[in-house]
């Protein structure tokens, strides 16, 4: 088993990281596993009525690693010339100019807000961080800036740039609000090819397999478990 290590660097965890798993959003609890509440029932020229609750990659994405929290609560005011963040401490936010990132698909033309984190992490040998936002489950106010560090060698905090998602939003940011998704993945070195005759029978094959089972056919034939703790 591979460690990961978050470490407060204020010594406070009011809203430490949690497992991701414990982070389920609210519309995927409420999603029924089949359409109109059919049950795993076959009716003749109609598909096996799942629906997204039962997709195992979307699951497997949104369980994902570790999530992190706004430490905070943030009120957004709106100003004349833009967003204006208040806090009470902690030093939660700090900015880049919009020059450093003017032709970001998120550029507004506004300075980019960056929570400032405190928590140091520290992976195994070979292992960096991927952060991205919580995926399948946004925040609803903000969304960060996705990022690669190398958290093995790289064991400073690191800070998360975002956008507003509604740039004339203004109102509070809770304290414990998800911030970012972090998933710790083992480098390797990767070389692109294009598969052959082979590899179409073989993909043929798992595709032929895959339609064997009426219900949770992934699951049960070719899924791996994964293990956040």
């Amino acid at each position: 088993m591979k460690k990961i290590t978050f470490t407060n660097m204020l010594g406070v965890d009011y809203f430490p990281p949690k497992p991701a798993t414990k982070n389920i959003p609210e519309w995927y609890k409420n999603t029924p596993s089949y359409v109109n509440d059919m049950k795993k029932e076959i009716l003749p020229g109609i598909a096996t009525p799942h629906t997204i609750k039962k997709c195992i990659p979307v699951l497997d994405a949104m369980t994902a690693g570790y999530i992190m929290y706004t430490q905070v609560d943030v009120y957004v005011k709106q100003m004349e010339d833009g967003p204006y963040f208040s806090w009470s401490s902690q030093d939660a936010i700090s900015f880049h100019p919009v020059a450093q990132a003017s032709l970001h698909p998120g550029a507004n033309g506004l300075p980019y807000p960056k929570w400032n984190n405190h928590y140091a992490i520290k992976t195994a040998k070979g292992y960096s961080t991927l952060f991205v936002p919580p995926l399948h489950n946004p925040n609803g106010f903000f969304t960060v800036f996705p990022g690669l560090v190398d958290t093995d060698t790289y064991t400073a905090p690191v800070n998360f740039p975002f956008t507003m998602n509604d740039p004339k939003w203004e109102g509070l940011i809770p304290a414990g609000t998800p911030m970012v998704q972090v998933i710790p993945i083992k480098r390797d070195v990767w070389e692109m090819e294009f598969g052959s005759n082979k590899e179409i029978i073989e993909h043929t094959k798992v595709t032929g397999k895959l339609r064997t089972l009426f219900f949770n056919s992934y699951k049960q034939q070719f899924w791996t478990r994964k293990e956040y703790k």
